[in-house]
């Protein structure tokens, strides 16, 4: 055989392998730039439908208060909308990142956290710069961000149906923002953070956000309402209390099945995709602990939570509005083991939920205290029953993606769902405590009594005129 031959047959081959190498790289570097583009895509929709939420909150709102109330209950969720997204920006991506380890702002085990961490990817500082404007290398953290923004946002609109037709605007806004740009964010930075103490130290669970979005907020909820104090009307000397209807039930239940839509952006912006520049979890969805995930539990889960929870709620009410409280009680139960319970179980989880909201809802009322819409027990009190359930059905499952990760358990679970409500109880007493000692949190009675839209709002909600049956009454 000739050498000569054997010699270019050689570099042939080798042409070849470097060609064929060559071609993979692009086709590796093309699949990287879709995955990432899907990413971005993917984050980019969760936007929209999650600002669904705050159009049902709206509507929900506005339907479940009287005639002389409407535009003020519309003029706080705008103005929450607008308050948070931005303070949101100025610090609390930044809380969220640096906190997770407790109060030291050190780096956690999973080396995304930590004081400098923070300052990099909430302020852009250094190589994160890069970041905050067009044409650049890292398409996911503007859309990752503002679905996080969306979060905090909602829970500011959680709060808000409670605290109707007797808060002063400025100290709601206020109240929104402790809420939205701080309160929620550390119990996130400590249990919804693959660096969180909560999460590496007591295994604890919360896919969906029920602890740290709804506990957060309805808790939040509950020490403002204790400063508050009810509406004028609410309750009698003898303790007794008189049931305040809105002005139109229809426009508060469709409010509340737009808030079920937003619920599936809320819940898509719960998984980690691949492509991220923070794609360091897996090859697959994740949780944002880094454990497996798809849209497929989402799909069959969040409907069978949805149907369950009406169930158990017209089971024991027959009450629309109770219903459909019931189909968002559903989903929250659910919310943490989304991505570990079985249909069947998730169905049954949230019919349990739907048959506790109306009894606890009359639990809270008994002692005096006046949720307008319901929000303490159907994101509070059902979002504690939910972590903890967890616990139970869930206990053994891993709570991150390491190896030799702390698991689920029903203590740490207990543990995280009392952080999280203290996260809001407490700065939601203190503030509005605060609030009402200088004059800032309650409307004067005689504007309460005469309506907050004829002594706040420039505008009327029915300009043409009030049906004489149905005049606004104290």
């Amino acid at each position: 055989m000739d050498p000569k031959k054997n010699i270019q047959k050689g570099k042939d081959m080798e042409e070849q392998i470097a060609e064929l190498t060559a071609q993979l790289a692009e086709l590796q570097a093309s699949a990287g730039v879709t995955n990432t583009m899907f990413a971005e895509a993917y984050y980019y929709l969760t936007i929209p439908l999650m600002v669904l939420i705050h159009a049902g909150f709206l509507a929900y709102e506005m339907g479940a208060t009287r005639m002389k109330n409407v535009l003020s209950s519309a003029t706080k969720n705008l103005l929450a909308f607008a308050f948070v997204i931005p303070t949101f920006w100025f610090f609390g991506w930044w809380v969220y990142w640096a906190f997770p380890t407790g109060i030291s702002l050190s780096m956690g085990p999973m080396e995304i956290s930590g004081a400098e961490y923070a300052s990099a990817i909430a302020l852009g500082w250094g190589d994160a710069a890069q970041y905050m404007g067009p044409n650049i290398a890292d398409h996911a953290s503007g859309v990752f961000w503002g679905a996080f923004a969306l979060f905090a946002a909602t829970t500011a609109s959680i709060m808000s149906g409670s605290v109707i037709e007797r808060i002063q605007t400025v100290g709601f806004t206020i109240l929104a923002i402790i809420l939205g740009s701080f309160a929620w964010v550390v119990a996130a930075a400590w249990g919804w953070h693959a660096d969180g103490w909560l999460v590496t130290k007591f295994g604890f669970h919360d896919f969906g956000a029920a602890g740290v979005v709804h506990t957060v907020a309805g808790f939040f909820a509950l020490g403002v309402l204790v400063n508050l104090g009810p509406r004028i009307g609410k309750f009698n000397d003898d303790g007794t209390s008189n049931h305040i209807a809105g002005h139109n039930l229809p426009l508060t239940t469709i409010g509340l099945m737009m808030i079920i839509v937003g619920f599936w952006g809320f819940l898509m912006a719960c998984m980690i995709l691949p492509g991220e520049a923070w794609s360091w979890l897996s090859d697959g969805g994740t949780t944002i602990y880094g454990t497996p995930m798809n849209l497929s539990a989402l799909a069959f889960n969040i409907c069978m939570g949805i149907c369950g929870g009406i169930i158990g709620a017209w089971l024991f009410t027959r009450d629309p509005f109770w219903m459909m409280s019931g189909a968002l009680a559903g989903i929250i139960a659910v919310a943490s083991g989304l991505d570990i319970y079985f249909p069947s179980l998730t169905f049954l989880i949230a019919i349990a939920a739907g048959l506790l909201l109306k009894p606890c809802a009359d639990a809270l009322e008994a002692f005096g205290i006046d949720d307008a819409v319901g929000a303490v027990t159907v994101h509070g009190t059902i979002g504690v029953f939910g972590v903890v359930v967890l616990g139970i059905f869930g206990a053994g499952y891993p709570a991150l993606f390491v190896e030799g990760a702390a698991q689920i358990n029903l203590v740490g679970q207990i543990v995280g769902a009392l952080v999280c409500v203290l996260c809001g109880f407490v700065p939601g007493y203190a503030v509005s405590l605060f609030l009402s000692g200088v004059g800032m949190l309650r409307v004067p009675s005689d504007a309460e009594i005469a309506g907050l839209d004829p002594t706040k709002i420039t505008s009327a909600a029915y300009p043409e005129g009030i049906p004489a049956s149905q005049q606004p009454s104290s």
